[in-house]
């Protein structure tokens, strides 16, 4: 496993405090209601796309689900395009036609989001199959929730990627909920990493608000991947601070409490990681608040797509 020098923590840290900056300002600019497109906020699950983005390479790909921005950012993924796709406008990284949930960027190997639970799971799976047949050293990292652990299609596609040995890093960012239900009233004690032993492939947990034990689980994993070893799971434990869908916090839901919530914020990943690696929060964010107000300029200014552009990219009935 290479190990993290100064640059790739800083690079790692400058990745989250991008993810945290674009998102609040979306959680702030939401309220306005030209964001006409459902979004799911990860505020506080920085440090798991951070991390894992730092493990993969450049022709790497990625696919994730509805929560989706924190992984796009990450993987480089352009603030600006992603502000004009959640204004529904024709410079979104989908040309205004996707929204928050169906991000896409070809360009930095982002190949898609969509909220249908686990559905990108096999076509990230099927992507690793086509790179392992073409003998492409690339890797597929497929993100997903714990509630994405439910469906047969997560199951079957571990399955297909052991018994071919396919190049696959499955993420798991474990927050403990499933929209408002709890992982103890839906899955039996025990870790969602174990599910990788059972589908014949190496499974790891490790604490989703470290960075570097993030990096270090992806990067063995990755570096397995691309030598031919076949897949893995990493279950990273984390947690959201906002409300399952919208800019809001949840608490008077009443399915968690604000004590959990408080000390779950108390492990926000962002500060300690600065204090680690002696950086100078104060101006990252400064320069990531700088670059969300000229993605959100370049949005707002960008024109809706034309009328003609409504079937284009669709297949004929």
């Amino acid at each position: 496993m290479t190990q993290l020098d100064d640059k790739a923590r800083a690079n790692i840290l400058r990745a989250m405090v991008r993810i945290r900056v674009a998102e609040e300002r979306i959680s702030e600019l939401y309220r306005e209601q030209e964001m006409r497109c459902p979004t799911h906020l990860a505020i506080g699950q920085e440090a798991v796309p951070a991390g894992v983005s730092a493990a993969l390479e450049p022709q790497d790909l990625v696919f994730s689900g509805h929560r989706s921005h924190g992984h796009y950012i990450a993987k480089g993924g352009d603030m600006g395009a992603m502000f004009a796709e959640l204004y529904g406008r024709a410079t979104g990284c989908a040309a205004g036609k996707g929204g928050s949930q169906h991000l896409i960027d070809l360009a930095c190997g982002f190949m898609g989001a969509a909220p249908i639970l686990s559905s990108t799971i096999s076509v990230g799976v099927g992507a690793a199959w086509a790179a392992q047949l073409d003998g492409r050293r690339e890797v597929s990292a497929i993100y997903f929730g714990d509630g994405a652990t439910e469906e047969g299609a997560f199951h079957e596609s571990l399955n297909f990627a052991a018994v071919l040995k396919l190049p696959v890093v499955f993420v798991c960012e474990n927050n403990l909920y499933s929209v408002h239900s709890a992982m103890d009233c839906r899955q039996p004690d025990r870790p969602v990493s174990a599910l990788g032993p059972a589908h014949g492939m190496p499974g790891v947990t490790v604490d989703g608000n470290d960075p570097d034990a993030v990096y270090a689980a992806a990067a063995e994993a990755a570096a397995r991947a691309r030598d031919g070893e076949g897949p893995s799971l990493i279950e990273c434990m984390t947690y959201r601070w906002m409300e399952h869908c919208g800019p809001n916090d949840d608490i008077a839901l009443g399915y968690r409490t604000a004590a959990e919530l408080a000390e779950w914020k108390a492990r926000d990943p962002i500060p300690p990681y600065a204090a680690r690696i002696g950086a100078d929060l104060d101006a990252l964010m400064s320069e990531a608040l700088a670059e969300a107000d000229a993605a959100v300029a370049f949005a707002k200014s960008s024109p809706f797509p034309e009328p003609s552009e409504l079937t284009r990219h669709v297949l004929p009935a």
